[in-house]
């Protein structure tokens, strides 16, 4: 609870109060809650709702949470159609042969995060290494435009975030009792409906956790966009940069990021509860 008041709940608050605020020319960019009038002994308390009011007026702000909630979605799916075998497979290895996985997977996090992005960048190129082997394939006649596209920023964010969906899925899947699979198949089931009825549910506790671990981040990230995104890749996370860093409007940005919050709440407190139900 100390942890989560001093580095959740105090921010949060702070963030909050300049989301009430106006924005001024000043250090700092934005007018005061509270103003003392030292000449008759009073405070004024000055609050706007006009930031939260503009998010609904603008198009451009819904804009940006559907495209980010659009792609982080998308990501997540990916993440997990790529995470689920590869957890399953390193659940049922052997010890010495877990182990050296579990390594691979954990591997990436001792690199830079922003050299790794990098290092797609050079990738994905026109004259870069994807290229040049599809083209020595012969599946392509031409470099394809494969940068600065929304199909690099889902391989950025899959690629990034893919740990964080292995881990929960391998945790769940390797308590799995291998004795039921057994059991179901000396019933008659076939390996699929073995798997839909049996492996998929108790997976379900480490899919809800792995699909939040990759959602989450997914929607405010603002590396990956910017750098292997186009311009008109909009996302919230370039949003609140553009206006904190650029336009200098701290509310209207801590309006868009308290908002963004608000809306995350609301599905994760859900599958909070079903994860909840499914233990």
């Amino acid at each position: 609870m100390l942890w989560l008041a001093a580095f959740f709940f105090v921010p949060f608050l702070v963030v909050f109060k300049i989301s009430l605020a106006e924005a001024i020319i000043a250090v700092p960019p934005y007018s005061p809650l509270i103003e003392w009038d030292p000449d008759n002994a009073y405070a004024t308390l000055k609050i706007t709702l006009g930031n939260y009011l503009f998010l609904f007026e603008s198009r451009f702000y819904l804009d940006a949470y559907l495209s980010s909630i659009k792609i982080a979605a998308i990501s997540t799916l990916f993440a997990l159609l790529v995470g689920f075998p590869i957890a399953y497979l390193i659940a049922r290895s052997g010890p010495t042969m877990r182990t050296l996985l579990l390594a691979l997977v954990i591997l990436p996090f001792w690199t830079s995060f922003l050299l790794r992005v990098y290092a797609w960048m050079a990738l994905l190129k026109k004259n870069g290494p994807v290229n040049d082997v599809l083209m020595m394939l012969g599946v392509i006649d031409q470099p394809l435009q494969i940068l600065q596209t929304d199909f690099a920023v889902y391989l950025g964010i899959v690629y990034t975030y893919l740990p964080f969906m292995i881990l929960p899925l391998y945790t769940c899947l390797e308590k799995m009792d291998m004795n039921l699979i057994e059991a179901a198949q000396d019933l008659g089931a076939k390996p699929y409906q073995a798997f839909c009825l049996i492996t998929l549910p108790l997976a379900k506790p480490g899919i809800i956790a792995g699909c939040l671990l990759v959602f989450i981040p997914s929607v405010g990230e603002y590396v990956i966009p910017a750098l292997l995104g186009s311009s008109e890749t909009l996302m919230i996370g370039r949003v609140l940069w553009d206006e904190f860093f650029l336009n200098r409007d701290w509310p209207l940005a801590s309006a868009v990021a308290i908002f963004m919050l608000i809306v995350l709440v609301g599905p994760i407190m859900f599958m909070r509860n079903g994860n909840k139900e499914a233990l």
